[in-house]
């Protein structure tokens, strides 16, 4: 990451989140306490952003100079908050079309899918604050300048996430090998949320239970799955093309 990109020190961190910098994570030393720390924890719960704590060797490697133990990553993107989102959305007359994207941390894929997003007219994406990409410039570039248009949403619990859009009247649908049903049987002419998840580790199963509806891309040769890039872009232009035809 660039060196313009990253903070470090204890003071320099707090301030910048006092000022309402938007910080993708921040790394700690592990084993550091003090008053500092306790202040700069609690500054990262209540503002929701993604901390962990790591051996002194790792932050070595990102920053020669005297972090202090902490070194924070300052977003490429402004996120916003899905529950302010959504009823903005309905205001503008819009029909709400989402996505969520679980345990996807390959940042060239995530990149990959808001390049698509943007283009089917996404109008927004939704991740978790901790298993996700880092959205740093190599993913800003991968999608060529789409997570700069695209909302984009992060939160701590996905669960309430999708009780939510569920209470305002949004579809789930989860797209998952683990369907029967085909993605192109489905309605997508009313609000809906697409779940994906990584090739690796597919969607949470708690999510799955959640979902309105589970749904398949056909595969006829021999791999068991598609790149989620590959996946996202076939199931959201099947979106796009109910819309056009209804309109």
């Amino acid at each position: 990451m660039a060196k313009e990109n990253i903070i470090y020190g204890i003071h320099p961190v707090i301030e910048a989140i006092r000022s309402g910098q938007e910080i993708e994570k921040v790394l700690i030393q592990a084993g550091l306490r003090g008053d500092a720390i306790i202040e700069l924890n609690k500054l990262l719960r209540d503002n929701l952003i993604p901390f962990q704590q790591v051996p002194v060797q790792k932050l070595d490697r990102v920053v020669r100079g005297n972090h202090q133990g902490i070194i924070a990553f300052v977003s490429q993107i402004n996120y916003q908050n899905i529950t302010q989102v959504i009823p903005m959305l309905y205001e503008q007359g819009r029909i709400p079309f989402l996505l969520i994207i679980d345990r996807v941390t390959d940042v060239r894929n995530f990149g990959a899918i808001a390049r698509t997003a943007e283009c089917a007219g996404v109008d927004a994406i939704i991740i978790p604050s901790k298993g996700a990409a880092q959205i740093n410039e190599d993913a800003v570039k991968t999608s060529s300048g789409a997570l700069l248009q695209i909302t984009v949403c992060r939160d701590n619990n996905l669960k309430d996430v999708i009780t939510f859009l569920q209470e305002s009247g949004i579809r789930v649908i989860a797209v998952t090998e683990k369907s029967e049903d085909f993605y192109f049987k489905e309605d997508y002419t009313i609000p809906v949320a697409l779940i994906l998840g990584s090739e690796e580790d597919g969607i949470s199963p708690a999510y799955l239970k959640m979902a309105d509806s589970l749904v398949k891309i056909p595969l006829e040769g021999n791999i068991e799955s598609l790149n989620v890039s590959v996946a996202a872009g076939v199931t959201m232009y099947e979106v796009v093309r109910q819309r056009r035809n209804v309109k």
